[in-house]
């Protein structure tokens, strides 16, 4: 009883998270959608100059949000014209002003040309009052400390990532804010402020005036404000309102999980096996009881068979006295009959050494009736399936969906058009798309039922890597064979040997057999 206990406070212990820090990967993937904002003037010629630069944060592939004091001297000048500038390669482009919102200094800006921006998640329940902070965006002193010319501003560099704690929530009279602690500087105006997961809390605005040895503290416009700007201009962003947990938190749980399970499979087959021992000892007992009642019942039948051979012996003679052969031969035939049978009963009677005989064949009868005839599978039978998230399981940091209908063969064809690689007993497909700066490998275990998504939010030059590695071959169509299967396994490994050791996001989602599922070959 103590070593279960202790077990179990052990799995406890070890289910709660430690003091969440900032992942690096997550603020690295949302920098990737963080752009510089420049204010351009047209010096003639073809020339344009920049007069100054902001920072922004992509909500759609083509939607940018930066500060409304960032674009004010465009919004006013028709000479001046927007830049904007990924942080992870590609072109500068023109942006258009799509919304200005000067009461809560929002402002949406649209790029006329496609760049493919992957955009940030919202947070849908951001803290208000502590914990840590990411700020991310261009501020200019960085600039001038490394000595960049006018004209690098507009060549991709990455952003500038700076710690810091929540303050507080603090309200401004125009609009609701949060206050913290991750230093922004000018040109950091209009960059996102995240939680550890690189969720937007907030839109970097302005800083609190400090003299001396005062700290310093920054505001930055909450997502009270940044979503009904939004949901007003049109844009759905992505939005996630589940808890921040770090894939730390979920190995340990898994881990957790894991031995728990197996605790569980041990005390089942303990307490299996010593049903089973109770059931033979209990046969054995039924067993032994009909075997003395068996004896007891042949013995008597003997007893009783060497009385009527008696008496009809003592008939016998008697009429063997009286010569009266006729009856005398009947008398005799039936004594010997009842002799004869007395002999048998006796000898008939079970042994105790039978007891481990009866007991074997009545454990294989139990066996033969539980044979079904088959050797059954493990796990799912191929058909359709209903695929449910496991929050406490997965890791979200976009949106995910809560359910997944998928159709599944055992030849590793889901849906009737994606083919699966087989690798080890294990079915998996990485996709790699052109259009979006993600890795996503997908798993799907028939013995256990699970599916699992796991994406990597990667840089330029990783994503090229990736895609030139994908190009080398080419998926085989649903029904290639096992051949192909296996061979589609065993050429996905050169793309995941260039993925970080981490995934970005990862959902679990348990199967289950839909009730109207027909199994397929």
């Amino acid at each position: 009883m103590l070593r279960h206990l202790a077990a179990l406070v052990a799995i406890v212990l070890l289910a709660i998270p430690a003091a969440l820090q900032a992942d690096p990967g997550d603020i690295d993937a949302a920098a990737r959608g963080v752009v510089r904002v420049v204010i351009v003037e047209n010096a003639g010629e073809g020339d344009i100059a920049p007069l100054g630069h902001g920072s922004g944060f992509a909500v759609t592939p083509e939607y940018i949000v930066t500060n409304a004091h960032v674009v004010a001297e465009a919004r006013n000048d028709p000479d001046l014209s927007i830049g904007i500038v990924p942080s992870d390669g590609g072109e500068a482009v023109y942006g258009r002003l799509v919304s200005v919102s000067p009461r809560n200094d929002l402002a949406l800006i649209a790029t006329t040309k496609a760049m493919n921006l992957p955009p940030l998640t919202i947070s849908g329940n951001p803290p208000a009052d502590a914990g840590q902070v990411v700020s991310v965006g261009y501020p200019m002193n960085v600039d001038r400390a490394q000595g960049l010319k006018i004209s690098d501003l507009f060549r991709s560099q990455p952003p500038v990532k700076a710690t810091g704690s929540l303050a507080g929530h603090r309200p401004t009279r125009e609009f609701d804010t949060l206050l913290h602690t991750a230093p922004i500087a000018r040109g950091n105006s209009g960059g996102p402020l995240l939680d550890p997961c690189g969720r937007v809390i907030g839109v970097n605005s302005f800083g609190a005036e400090s003299g001396g040895a005062d700290a310093e503290f920054y505001f930055a416009i909450s997502t009270r404000e940044l979503l009904p700007f939004l949901r007003a201009n049109n844009i759905t962003p992505q939005i996630n309102s589940t808890p921040c947990r770090s894939l730390a938190d979920l190995d340990a749980a898994e881990r957790a999980r894991a031995a728990e399970e197996a605790r569980q499979a041990q005390i089942r087959a303990q307490a299996a096996e010593e049903a089973m021992i109770q059931r033979r000892e209990e046969a054995r007992r039924t067993i032994d009881f009909e075997i003395m009642d068996e004896r007891d019942n042949r013995m008597a039948l003997a007893l009783l068979l060497v009385l009527v051979a008696m008496s009809a012996g003592g008939f016998a003679w008697v009429r063997y006295e009286d010569e009266n052969r006729q009856q005398m031969k009947i008398a005799a035939g039936i004594a010997a009959f009842a002799l004869a049978g007395a002999l048998a009963a006796w000898l008939a009677r079970p042994t105790f050494s039978e007891g481990d005989d009866r007991l074997q064949d009545l454990l294989r009868e139990e066996m033969a009736a539980e044979d079904t005839g088959a050797i059954a599978a493990p796990g799912l039978k191929p058909g359709k399936l209903t695929c449910t998230l496991q929050p406490a399981r997965s890791r979200v940091t976009g949106a995910a969906a809560q359910s997944v209908p998928i159709e599944w063969t055992a030849q590793g064809c889901i849906n009737g058009r994606t083919q699966y690689g087989a690798d080890g007993g294990a079915w998996s497909r990485v996709l790699v798309p052109n259009d979006e700066a993600s890795v996503s490998v997908n798993r799907f275990d028939p013995a256990t039922g699970e599916y699992r998504v796991e994406r990597y939010l990667l840089g330029h030059d990783e994503m090229a890597k990736a895609r030139a590695a994908r190009s080398d071959y080419t998926a085989p169509a649903c029904g290639g064979g096992s051949d192909a299967a296996r061979d589609l396994g065993a050429r996905q490994a050169a793309i995941l040997s260039l993925l970080p050791p981490q995934p970005n996001e990862r959902l679990v989602y348990q199967c289950t057999q839909a009730q109207d599922a027909a199994p397929k070959d």
